[in-house]
């Protein structure tokens, strides 16, 4: 009976150590497929030019996509589009939100192929990226474009609402802006073929941060900000309206590799995160950037928080 019963115990204990043995391998494999969903998900790389508002959507694109698992890095490629392409070139990053109408044109030698439409731009911005291996995602709402601004009292003096009032009474005003102005076709250039006038002579290469200041200091009478800059409003410039529609489609949108836009899930969360963007937010978002001096990363989660994305 003893041996009946010892045989049994060992019988019972051989099956034990089975069915363990085979949990075991039930758990590893489980571990392993969670491992291989983790490892499946790209690496994102995003890259900021040297302005705040390019800060600001970096860190809600990063942020945005960690928070769906992602391992996404911060790169600040310095400057502006130029470093940003040689930064893609060299694979220091893989991602960077961009304008659809300024990328266009930056990268077409500025042929004026840009349009008002949005979509239509952003189809022409496709096919230059092609060679690029880089794609554009989805159109934001928001859209940044070149602002012209001017003290109110010089507004108030020269009766300046417009940019057909500026070609028309601002003879000897001087402008200043970012130093791709001279050349860009919704800047200086845009401002003669579409108003019939000629700022070269009177135009001042600044830096990005240095522009109002120039404005305020009077050694500029005309800024060129972004229209989402939260200085305007809280400085009271005079935006001078663009009456004959110069300047084109600069939406918000996403630039990815050629690599990270054929998974399409992380083209989804773009999209999520894209969809939510909104000219005013931008505007805000600057303003506390700009003259709060908020932190860009602070600045995205509230964004983000709001917008129920976090």
């Amino acid at each position: 009976m003893k041996r009946s019963i010892k045989a049994l115990t060992v019988i019972a204990l051989g099956l034990a150590l089975v069915t363990a043995a085979c949990g075991s391998d039930d758990d590893d494999n489980n571990d392993s497929a969670s491992t291989t969903a983790a490892a499946a998900k790209p690496k994102i790389k995003i890259g900021a030019q040297a302005f705040g508002e390019s800060k600001i959507l970096a860190e809600i694109y990063k942020q945005g996509l960690e928070a769906k698992g992602y391992d996404v890095s911060f790169h600040d490629v310095g400057g502006f589009r130029d470093l940003e392409m040689k930064a893609f070139e060299s694979g220091t990053i893989n991602f960077a939100p961009e304008y659809a109408a300024s990328m266009l044109e930056f990268l077409n030698g500025k042929k004026g192929e840009a349009t008002s439409n949005a979509g239509e731009t952003a189809e022409k911005l496709n096919v230059v990226l092609v060679p690029k291996k880089l794609k554009a995602l989805l159109v934001s709402p928001a859209v940044d474009t070149n602002a012209f601004v001017v003290k109110k009292a010089t507004a108030d003096r020269l009766g300046l609402k417009s940019l057909s009032d500026l070609a028309a009474k601002g003879e000897g005003l001087k402008i200043g802006g970012p130093s791709d102005c001279e050349t860009n076709p919704f800047c200086v250039p845009g401002l003669k073929t579409k108003y019939g006038v000629d700022f070269s002579a009177k135009f001042q290469a600044l830096e990005t941060g240095q522009i109002a200041q120039a404005l305020d200091a009077d050694s500029i009478d005309v800024a060129v900000l972004f229209s989402t800059d939260g200085r305007i409003k809280a400085k009271n410039y005079v935006l001078l309206q663009d009456d004959k529609s110069m300047l084109a489609a600069d939406n918000v949108l996403a630039v990815v590799t050629d690599e990270l836009a054929l998974d399409p899930d992380l083209v989804r969360e773009v999209a999520n995160i894209t969809r939510e963007l909104s000219t005013d937010a931008l505007i805000e978002m600057n303003k506390r950037f700009d003259i709060d001096k908020e932190d860009a990363a602070d600045i995205a989660k509230a964004f983000l928080t709001d917008v129920g994305l976090l």
